[in-house]
């Protein structure tokens, strides 16, 4: 399994200063395992030996992960959960249950990260490494192809799809929660940075989109429960040299609203779209220029993204229309949940910067619309299409 995790800061997020020039970050860093024996014991456990120590990498995130060889050659990814103890039990217990899940879908074999063992008491998961490119490294270079989407599109219309396993956790996702557009936590107000307390009160302000969260949630309690990712990001397809898509991160694995997961791939592709109005991606050789946009021009650069990117969109969804059925709500729930997913890059991307800027706060305000009036933007989004 690739050394890429979840909460580690997406190629997409800041991917508009590309073209100014700026020194990118990286990605991967040195790691001292000498604070986590528990690693190298679980892989010596395995039979892999420990860790080599300077061929280690890890990427930054919230969990502590690392990616090399071992002692005997293997190259294995291992992830250490970090968290309150009861949230990493019940990130554990939803691993460990899709992987007796994933055992009954014959059309996930070999589109999931292979689990090579686990250390409950220490939250450790160890994986088989796979060398890939992330579907948000694929996306910000222009190489995420229709027929990877139509392939995705397959693969998780095939895990909604699927029966359930005994088990399996059927509490609702913690997001959305319309209550924190009434007030936030003292805990989390005092752990926000300013530009994150900025989107919150920018949401706060406003009655229709908290109104529109709370139908949402109604609409999501009412709606057919099937096996869902309910964490679905490009970041977490993993594409090896033979084009294979592999999805990881499975520890919010549940029983929920399958639109969840199509509205989360339709709002990747809407904020790239959006980020996209300040770079010249898309653009040919046309260079971007360094002043600043009129609101005519955001508009129209923004329909010209929209117009290329959103085929990836429909490509996705005509996929997974071959392998099930939806009912009659389902497009409305799946625009919804695409609009929310913008709101939530906000505040995502909120926690990397010191003031939000004017394309985050577009992005915010084309989430909020799909999310108001999600039946305006469904055909947008090709969701129409339900034949």
């Amino acid at each position: 399994m690739q050394a890429v995790d979840k909460d580690a800061p997406s190629r997409t997020e800041g991917a508009d200063r590309e073209n100014k020039g700026k020194k990118k970050a990286p990605a991967f860093r040195p790691v001292d395992l000498d604070s986590f024996p528990e690693v190298d014991a679980l892989l010596t456990e395995l039979g892999f030996g420990g860790f080599v120590r300077n061929a280690v990498t890890a990427p930054v995130g919230r969990n502590h992960t690392w990616s090399g060889p071992t002692e005997s050659g293997r190259r294995i990814f291992v992830k250490r959960l970090v968290g309150t103890e009861a949230d990493v039990r019940a990130r554990m217990a939803r691993t460990l249950t899709f992987e007796r899940f994933v055992a009954q879908v014959p059309g996930l074999a070999g589109h999931v990260p292979t689990l090579l063992g686990c250390d409950r008491e220490a939250g450790l998961v160890a994986f088989d490494h796979l060398s890939a490119k992330s579907g948000a490294e694929l996306m910000v270079d222009e190489e995420f192809s229709g027929h990877l989407a139509f392939t995705v599109g397959q693969k998780i219309g095939g895990l909604h799809a699927a029966p359930a396993v005994e088990g399996m956790d059927d509490t609702p996702p913690a997001l959305p929660e319309p209550g924190l557009l009434h007030a936030l936590p003292l805990g989390m107000y005092n752990e926000l940075s300013f530009a994150e307390l900025e989107a919150w009160r920018l949401m706060q302000r406003d009655a229709e989109l908290r109104e529109a969260l709370e139908e949402l949630r109604r609409a999501e309690e009412d709606a057919p429960r099937h096996p869902a990712h309910c964490d679905f990001r490009v970041d977490q397809l993993l594409v090896g040299d033979g084009g294979v898509p592999v999805i990881a991160d499975w520890e919010e694995f549940r029983l929920a609203d399958p639109a969840r997961d199509v509205g989360a791939f339709a709002g990747e592709w809407l904020y790239r779209s959006v980020l996209d109005i300040v770079t010249n991606r898309g653009d040919g050789d046309t260079p971007f220029p360094d002043v600043e946009l009129t609101h005519e021009q955001v508009l129209s650069r923004g329909v010209e993204k929209m117009e290329r990117l959103l085929p990836m969109v429909h490509q996705f969804w005509h996929g997974y229309r071959t392998q099930r059925e939806v009912d009659p709500d389902f497009p409305v729930r799946a625009t919804a949940f695409a609009g929310w997913h913008l709101l939530d890059r906000l505040v995502a991307g909120a926690a990397q910067s010191q003031r939000l800027s004017g394309i985050e706060r577009a992005a915010a305000g084309i989430g909020r619309g799909a999310l108001i009036t999600p039946h305006k933007f469904a055909g947008l989004l090709g969701f129409e299409e339900t034949q």
